[in-house]
């Protein structure tokens, strides 16, 4: 198994439909150790009930937005779980208005709250995990992204620019911690309807023009997102870092 012996901390667990739990299944799967944290505003005993699929796990409530969150709980998860070997970053958010109106009617502070979650969290995330030790030397850290920061999504909007400076970010970070021979990279996923992508207007419009659009004619799920992650975690894409590895079945290489 690709990941026996390694402990992967899933960052932004919500239900079993998301691409986070996908990833923590395929990562038990294949052998690993799952811990997870999960936003103080989600319920606890729903996360524990889903969790509890998965001998020793356990979720901690962590607030991204705050460095000193960050470190309380990292600081936590390494008493208890000792240093982990991976990170998925699956951590996103923007407020409605800013998604559901055009992006020139973008508020400031909806533009702050934007990015502060969804982008700049990569860094802090990555910083305290290295300063306090928690990572294991050549751990390796994943985060979720999406095509709509490449091209412009109907509906995705301000998410676009939050995951753009995301994948610029991880670029700038492998230079920085491949220094202690680890590594970042994020997976662009095709759409999947997870909670998230309800907040995108007519997201339906959006996988029918995938299915007919993409070289495989189908959208991807969270069980092939999850291999792809487990690939990255594992000790086969050790020469692999600052990357975007596009999972969509080929959506992304199409013009027209």
């Amino acid at each position: 198994m690709l990941l026996e012996g390694k402990t992967i901390l899933i960052m932004g667990i919500r239900n079993k439909w998301s691409i986070a739990w996908g990833v923590a299944m395929s990562a038990h799967n294949n052998g690993a150790k799952v811990i997870f944290t999960h936003h103080p505003s989600e319920k606890e005993d729903k996360i524990n009930e889903l969790i509890s699929q998965m001998p020793g796990a356990k979720s901690y409530a962590c607030d991204v937005a705050s460095d000193e969150e960050i470190q309380k709980c990292f600081e936590l998860i390494k008493k208890e779980q000792g240093q982990i070997d991976g990170i998925l970053h699956s951590i996103a958010h923007a407020n409605t208005e800013d998604l559901r109106n055009d992006f020139i009617y973008t508020s400031r502070e909806g533009f702050s709250h934007a990015n502060d979650v969804s982008a700049y969290s990569i860094i802090s995330i990555t910083r305290i995990a290295k300063q306090i030790e928690v990572l294991k030397p050549e751990a390796s850290i994943v985060a979720l992204t999406y095509f709509g920061s490449e091209k412009v999504v109907e509906g995705y909007n301000l998410m676009g620019v939050a995951k753009s400076a995301l994948e610029t970010s991880i670029k700038y970070l492998a230079k920085d911690i491949g220094k202690d021979k680890m590594r970042i990279n994020a997976i662009s996923a095709g759409p999947i309807k997870t909670l998230s992508a309800k907040g995108i207007k007519d997201f339906g419009t959006i996988l029918d023009v995938v299915e007919e659009k993409a070289p495989l004619h189908q959208n991807v799920t969270i069980t092939q997102i999850g291999d792809v992650a487990t690939f990255l975690f594992s000790n086969l894409s050790s020469a692999i870092t600052g990357e975007v590895i596009h999972a969509d079945n080929g959506f992304s290489i199409i013009g027209v």
